[in-house]
């Protein structure tokens, strides 16, 4: 089996949003010595059905500050988060899920362009058409991506995703394993900077990539 970077985060998780400029980067080095890199949809909060409680809100707007201070990564706070919303991961994930099966370089700008449009546009990214949109900018036809995005097959593969996640023990977002024939190695759980990656990532290329 190839050696492959696999990275398992959800587009609505704070700081996988603050690692993005991270794994950018860390994708960047593994694709450089050969390795390819995969995206798993992880699952943070899918399946909620229930608006946000004030109280739960204002524990998540304290976790945007900490990602904000800690990474630097822009957020919008005014109207964040408005009365009402839902706070289910599980749209997202299948867009991201929906445009890895249609063209694999596609998911990683897709998920950035969720990101941004969540995190700094203040726009819901629970809504089919909202994720329609973003995928016919990340370079995605935009009849294919939705017939798949409601396709019972993209539903079974993130629940697939959100099942291998939970099988592995992983917990936490944002994740990334280095995988060789079968083996995997954890270089993060959480948020880590690139100066702390890059030189576990070098090493593991090091003995794995195949170039």
């Amino acid at each position: 089996m190839q050696a492959r970077l696999i990275y398992v985060m959800d587009p609505m998780c704070s700081w996988c949003w603050g690692f993005a400029p991270v794994f950018d980067a860390l994708m960047q080095q593994a694709q450089a010595a050969g390795v390819s890199s995969h995206l798993v949809a992880g699952g943070l909060r899918a399946g909620t059905v229930a608006a946000l409680e004030p109280t739960t809100k204002r524990y998540i707007l304290e976790h945007w500050q900490s990602v904000l201070t800690s990474t630097g990564q822009p957020f919008t706070f005014d109207d964040a988060l408005p009365d009402g919303f839902v706070y289910d991961t599980e749209p997202a994930c299948r867009a991201l899920v929906a445009a890895r099966s249609l063209d694999a370089d596609s998911a990683w700008p897709l998920v950035k362009l969720i990101q941004q449009a969540f995190y700094v546009g203040g726009r819901d990214v629970t809504q089919a058409g909202v994720l329609v949109e973003l995928a016919e900018q990340a370079g995605l036809p935009r009849i294919e991506f939705a017939a798949a995005f409601d396709s019972a097959a993209e539903q079974a593969a993130t629940v697939a995703d959100f099942e291998w996640t939970q099988n592995l023990g992983i917990a936490g977002f944002p994740t990334v394993l280095a995988e060789c024939d079968g083996r995997y190695a954890l270089l993060t759980n959480g948020y880590q900077a690139l100066d702390q990656l890059a030189p576990l990532l070098a090493r593991w290329l090091e003995h794995n990539a195949h170039a």
